[in-house]
Parts: C-alpha cells; sequence; structure tokens
C-alpha cells in the first residue's frame, strides 16, 4: 500500500510528465492568461480528486485529456456570457515565422480563427485530431462512439473547407 506522500509524488511527477496535455487545452480555451491559470488549477484539482479512481486498463493520456476537456467545456461554458470568442493560444502551432510563407501563415490564422469559432466539443475534436489521436482514442477521451467521432470530424472539416473557401 502505498502512502501519501508516495501518492503525492507519484501525482506531480505524472502531472509534471504530461503538462503538455492541460497547457494545449488551456491555450485552446482561455483567451488571457489569468483565465488560462484559473483553468489550469480547476483541471489539476478535477484530476487529483479522480487520481485514486484511475484505472489502469486505460492509458493516462487519455484520462488526462477526458478529465481537462471535460473541465475545460464546463468553463468555457460558464465564461460564455462575458466572451463572445476564445482565441487559441500562440502555443498551439508551433512554427517558426522565418520558415512560414506569407500564404501558408495567413491561411493558419484563418485555420485557429476559425477552429475558436466552433461549438466547445467540436473544437475538442480538433484539438485531438491535431494531435493526431486516432479516432478510438478521441472516443474514449470525449466520451462517444467511434462512429460519431469519425462523423464529426467529416462534418467539421466541411465547415472549415466552406469557411476557406467563404473567406475570398
Amino acid at each position: 500500500m502505498q502512502t501519501t506522500t508516495t501518492v503525492q509524488q507519484d501525482f506531480v511527477s505524472t502531472i509534471e510528465a504530461n503538462k503538455g496535455i492541460i497547457f494545449k487545452i488551456c491555450n485552446s480555451y482561455c483567451p488571457n492568461a489569468a483565465d488560462r491559470e484559473d483553468l489550469a488549477q480547476e483541471i489539476i484539482f478535477q484530476l487529483w480528486k479522480s487520481w485514486s479512481n484511475f484505472d489502469q486498463a486505460y492509458k493516462l493520456s487519455t484520462w488526462m485529456y477526458r478529465i481537462a476537456l471535460n473541465v475545460a467545456i464546463s468553463f468555457y461554458r460558464k465564461e460564455k456570457n462575458s466572451t463572445n470568442t476564445i482565441l487559441m493560444g500562440d502555443h498551439l502551432i508551433e512554427l517558426s515565422d522565418e520558415l512560414l510563407e506569407e500564404g501558408l501563415e495567413t491561411n493558419l490564422n484563418a485555420l485557429q480563427q476559425f477552429i475558436n469559432e466552433l461549438k466547445p466539443l467540436d473544437r475538442a475534436l480538433m484539438i485531438l485530431y491535431l494531435e493526431e489521436k486516432t479516432h478510438k482514442e478521441m472516443a474514449e477521451i470525449i466520451g462517444i462512439s467511434t462512429t460519431n467521432v469519425a462523423t464529426k470530424i467529416g462534418r467539421i472539416k466541411e465547415q472549415l473547407k466552406q469557411k476557406f473557401n467563404n473567406q475570398d
């Protein structure tokens, strides 16, 4: 049986090793630093509350994504009344400006803007899609069927294509 100190150390080292998941979610759902910090704290708190219930049969990253996205979507819904558009963080897509051609940079900025305009669940799916998660992993994280993931991804891609076509 693990001691309380060992459990706490295991949790802290797990959070440290997987902090990128938390940062990505916070950057995608919060427009400013204060909100990102609040959301990160809430995600870590919820992960801690659920730590003892983690089922080793599942991947740790899948479990973390699921909790983080659920917390972020709830946070977004609470904050929705005060903010119409949630801006994606600059850190989600980190590409050197020197390597980007002007047209590519414009398209990436437009893509970020279009993703920001999606519903919270659709935005979560696109974050996972851009992370190259499988449909099965996305389904486990979001809590919907694999078929539903595929359908939603297809529809979201079509929406994004239409937005790109209509911007000209």
